[in-house]
């Protein structure tokens, strides 16, 4: 009786639901309470389902799930509460991948810093991406795996039973006590784990976070299509020219970027991210053996980035981080040879992950002198030629600049760039990211590409549908975006010339470094040093709460950037820098225009704003 009052609930949801539950891809901050994330949703969402009402009015009023589509979002939110309540489960113990292999991941994880032994456990045959042999070898994860015709035959374990199963009913899931983790692999869809009993709680939280840093969670199209098969409502066959699409891809990023490499497709720029990780980490295994490994990332930069590299080296003996200050009084270019002298120093591998133009302060290093920092030929203590570095570029900022270019600026270092996808490349239409490289770490693409597909984070055909329709625009978007940005930019320092606006010069933008987003470090006041940083921090709200409810259609509270219209606010420490140490954090206002918007009308209210203060 309960089932069914469960499906007749989700049959009404799926046809009333917002379109952006379908379609946004970053979180609206104006009703996102983080703390609370998706059991806030959940509750609400559950006092709905008691009074069955579905209503439109009523879906749309409900707060944001989790804070990101790459970590949840309110499709996967229903459809975990849907698998849980027709299992009699909690929510909370249900979660969806668009991996296969991630959830397999995060419990090995989790037992590495636990020492805890892991048993996998699986019928049938299972896809080519659970290579058991690389996982051990490269991940550093330790386990043993049996094969068995039914889930009678599993036995008590002294550590975690991790069950693997395809094509199954979700609505009534063959759990017993023995099992510890039940994961279902549900085709092209992905996979949804379920934490099975009270002594495996504690692992949520470390399998919400892998799916948060290393993957993201099942998308809202493939949620939806889930959601429909577990109702039992036929599913409307809306299949792409996957391999078209695919070639449309690679040949827009190929003219982009100026590169003829091997073109990784990632479900995430973090997904992406880490294929590059776990890749350079595989080949040092092999070219260097025994040798350390230095990953040198800034202590500031994107919080995805700074906390997926954290963990890459916290699971990993011979890895380790080391900071690269780039931004505020730091530079760039005195940063990397200085550390890059310490790694010939000790013999280690160098990784280098760093962001041009610079979140959130938008700065641009010497090129030139990077260059140079970068190719200078070093000597270990004992004479040798120290390993040279790979140069690992997010430039979600600027996409367009061809720095893998045979022309590059850096064409004489081996550079891996990657781009996260929910930025200009998707206009915002889906998170999907992608990674090329220059000629000289063309060699390298192999080990990417295997890692993206043993993780199971390539794009999914859809993501690829929406890169193949957006990427061919994108240099357009990007010129008339920068055009918009440049002439608001030039009305806040006339208007309020006491602000300290961080965005690119003149010259740089001549150059072709052409971004949208810049950060805003307003005017303040106070006796002390906490009382300005207080005054400030107040202003950045007023500001911003100033242009969301003057503006509603348009300005957003969120962290998107390259989105095809608005524009959109944030500030970075509470968000994008959320896993960033607390004095490396930059509590200033970070402002992304698109090509598309009433900039007149965003001008007059930030005229009035000065005005007010």
């Amino acid at each position: 009786m309960e089932a069914q009052k469960v499906y007749a609930y989700l049959e009404d949801v799926l046809k009333n639901m917002p379109e952006d539950w379908l379609k946004l891809t970053t979180h609206r901050l104006d009703i996102y309470n983080e703390s609370l994330a998706k059991t806030e949703f959940l509750d609400r969402f559950e006092n709905l389902y008691k009074k069955s009402e579905a209503g439109g009015s009523s879906l749309a009023e409900l707060p944001t799930a989790f804070d990101y589509i790459r970590l949840g979002h309110p499709l996967s939110s229903v459809l975990e509460w849907g698998i849980a309540k027709t299992n009699r489960l909690k929510p909370e113990n249900v979660i969806a991948f668009s991996s296969k292999m991630a959830p397999v991941l995060a419990v090995l994880r989790k037992n590495l810093f636990d020492q805890r032994k892991t048993r996998i456990i699986y019928r049938g045959e299972l896809p080519e991406c659970f290579d058991f042999a690389t996982i051990k070898e490269v991940y550093g994860y330790d386990f043993e795996v049996n094969k068995i015709d039914g889930i009678k035959e599993i036995t008590d374990f002294d550590g975690s039973n991790v069950f693997i199963s395809s094509g199954d009913d979700l609505r009534d899931l063959n759990l017993n006590s023995k099992i510890d983790f039940y994961i279902s692999l549900q085709d092209e869809l992905g996979s949804i784990i379920v934490v099975n009993g009270d002594r495996n709680e504690a692992y949520i939280s470390e399998i919400q976070h892998v799916r948060r840093r290393e993957t993201i969670a099942m998308t809202p199209a493939d949620c939806h299509i889930a959601l429909r098969k577990f109702i039992g409502k036929p599913i409307s066959d809306k299949s792409s020219d996957f391999d078209a699409n695919k070639r449309s891809v690679i040949d827009s990023v190929h003219k982009i970027t100026a590169t003829n490499s091997k073109v990784i497709l990632g479900s995430c720029g973090l997904s992406v991210q880490y294929a590059i990780m776990m890749g350079l980490i595989d080949e040092a295994q092999e070219k260097h053996p025994g040798k350390a490994i230095k990953i040198i990332v800034p202590p500031n930069c994107y919080g995805g980035t700074n906390d997926q590299a954290r963990r890459v080296a916290s699971s990993l003996e011979n890895v380790e981080i080391l900071d690269l200050p780039v931004d505020r009084d730091n530079d760039m270019v005195q940063s990397t040879a200085k550390v890059l002298e310490q790694v010939a120093q000790e013999d280690a591998v160098p990784y280098i992950i760093a962001e041009i133009p610079t979140n959130p302060r938008v700065e641009v290093p010497n090129l030139d002198k990077l260059r140079e920092a970068l190719s200078q030929q070093r000597k270990t203590p004992s004479g040798e030629p120290a390993i040279e570095p790979v140069f690992i570029l997010d430039q979600t900022f600027c996409p367009n600049v061809q720095f893998c270019g045979e022309d590059g600026i850096l064409s004489g270092v081996k550079v891996l760039s990657y781009v996260s996808g929910s930025k200009f490349p998707s206009g915002g239409k889906c998170t999907a990211g992608y990674c090329v490289a220059n000629s000289k770490a063309a060699y390298l693409m192999d080990k990417l590409e295997k890692h993206i597909r043993l993780c199971d984070n390539e794009a999914t055909a859809l993501q690829v549908q929406i890169l193949a329709e957006q990427l061919p625009s994108m240099n357009q978007r990007i010129r008339d975006a920068y055009k918009n940005t440049r002439e608001f930019v030039n009305h806040i320092k006339s208007t309020l010339p006491e602000a300290r606006i961080n965005f690119v010069s003149e010259e740089l933008a001549e150059e072709g470094f052409t971004p949208s987003v810049f950060s805003l470090d307003l005017p303040t006041k106070g006796e002390s040093a906490e009382e300005r940083e207080t005054y400030k921090r107040a202003l950045n709200h007023q500001l911003i709460d100033m242009m969301i409810s003057r503006i509603p259609n348009e300005s957003k509270y969120c962290v998107s950037y390259g989105q095809l219209k608005g524009c959109y606010w944030t500030i970075p420490a509470t968000s994008t820098q959320g896993t960033t140490k607390e004095a490396d954090k930059d509590y200033i206002a970070r402002v992304s225009v698109s090509p598309d918007l009433d900039l007149e009308k965003h001008k007059e209210v930030f005229s009035d704003f000065v005005e007010q203060i």
